[in-house]
């Protein structure tokens, strides 16, 4: 652990700086306020021994300034005995402790080894809540926003009930974690959840894959094979992606949730099967129907009960817990020592648009846990594309004597509606949620601006 010891007295400094060393610290050192301030915020120690009374500046204006630039060690001031209400005015600013002067060897460890003690029970309190809150409601899935709380609260009721559910939202907005949310709470949580990307499937392969096949049905078929559907019996079937299905085979696929039951390829017979339907999508499917491109009796058959998750960028104040979480699992998985950010760090996080959602978020935890040394990670460990992210162009470049308010604030919106149908790949009801408005509002202002 690292400490630092700011005090003007160099002899106190030395002898500090042995015991210290001896009882395994690394110790950092700094003759005045103004140097452990800057040396504070450099290196960032865990603990920090500062004297009160020191020129320039002195050690409650020190506290001051190291809270006020986001300094999170502890510190403990270091008294001689007619300082002590300087001493007990530094605890009520923030100090966690003080050592009156003259003191031992062994008075200083113990001290130490206390408030080492007071910091990991802290660090692990907030990290019990921290997980307590996520998982008592939602297992892995951690949620703060009215938004995702809401829809959470609608995947747990459904749950109870087989009817079919419809997830929509951006990629990376933890679709299937709430479709196994669903699967686990509900009455089938011991039959399997199979899920299948139905983008990833190659088109011939889709209907003996979803169905399954006899044997002699195609060339290659040499025994018989059962599919997905059949895999799934007794528990869920997640199809994620579902609009990405063919015409052909969304007909298929609604005959089979019509009479519930599946016939394989090449097959003569139909079998009864027991199958919960979870579909995601991170397209509009409305529009899609509208457009001719989804059968609008799938839509209504697969979104009995709708869940649309948030963008990242709607639910901000989910991200500290996001961090937390992430980094606790990338501790215990790849045994790395990064636990926590910094204030500056966090900040950025915080100010950033997060087109990945929540995927991009835990890929750039893992990266950063692997390759920040130490416990904490800095502002200046963050990517650049993180910190300084490309700036849009801005709507607002127009001639001086030009200040038509309607003129603009139509330019302005166009502006803005084109950038949440790219931020959400042609989404209009993820675009519709990112600009507050309906999802009607937005057909109609898409087709006003001619941006079809």
């Amino acid at each position: 652990m690292k400490i630092l010891v700011v005090d003007d007295d160099r002899g106190l400094r030395k002898s500090l700086s042995l015991i210290l060393k001896d009882a395994g610290y690394e110790v950092l050192l700094a003759e005045d306020g103004a140097e452990g301030l800057a040396t504070a915020l450099s290196e960032r120690p865990r603990i920090i021994l500062c004297d009160v009374r020191m020129p320039t500046k002195d050690g409650l204006e020190f506290l001051e300034e190291y809270r006020e630039a986001g300094g999170e060690a502890l510190v403990l001031m270091m008294t001689a005995y007619g300082s002590m209400e300087l001493a007990v005015e530094a605890m009520k600013a923030g100090a966690y402790d003080y050592l009156p002067k003259p003191f031992g060897a062994d008075e200083v460890v113990l001290t130490l080894r206390k408030a080492e003690e007071r910091e990991n029970l802290r660090e692990e309190v907030g990290r019990l809540r921290a997980e307590v809150r996520a998982d008592r409601r939602f297992g892995e899935i951690v949620a703060r926003s009215e938004a995702m709380i809401r829809a959470l609260e609608v995947a747990q009721k459904v749950a109870r009930h087989p009817s079919p559910v419809l997830i929509t939202g951006a990629s990376g907005t933890g679709k299937e974690l709430v479709a196994r949310l669903i699967h686990r709470e509900g009455e089938d949580a011991e039959g399997p959840f199979v899920p299948v990307n139905c983008g990833a499937i190659p088109e011939n392969l889709l209907e003996s894959e979803f169905f399954g096949y006899v044997k002699g049905a195609f060339t290659g078929a040499d025994r018989d094979r059962g599919g997905l559907f059949e895999a799934a019996h007794g528990g869920t079937l997640f199809l994620d992606e579902v609009g990405e299905l063919p015409a052909n085979l969304q007909v298929k696929l609604l005959r089979a949730l019509q009479e519930g039951e599946v016939r394989r390829l090449g097959g003569t017979e139909s079998k009864k099967l027991d199958v919960r339907i979870i579909a995601a999508s991170n397209r509009d499917l409305e529009e899609m129907v509208s457009q001719g491109y989804f059968r609008e009796d799938l839509y209504y058959r697969l979104a009995v009960v709708p869940i649309h998750l948030p963008p990242l960028v709607r639910r901000r104040d989910e991200i500290p817990d996001l961090v937390h979480h992430f980094l606790h699992r990338h501790r215990e998985r790849l045994g790395v020592t990064a636990e926590r950010l910094t204030p500056g760090a966090m900040e950025a996080l915080l100010d950033y648009s997060w087109p990945g959602n929540i995927r991009e978020l835990e890929n750039l935890l893992e990266r950063l846990a692997v390759l920040t040394d130490g416990e904490v990670i800095t502002e200046g460990d963050l990517p650049d594309d993180v910190l300084h992210p490309s700036p849009a162009s801005s709507p607002m470049d127009f001639a001086d004597d030009d200040l038509s308010v309607k003129k603009h604030s139509a330019e302005l919106e166009k502006v803005l509606i084109q950038r949440a149908m790219e931020r959400t790949g042609g989404n209009k009801t993820q675009a519709a949620d990112l600009l507050e408005l309906s999802p009607r509002a937005l057909r109609y202002k898409i087709r006003d601006y001619g941006l079809e």
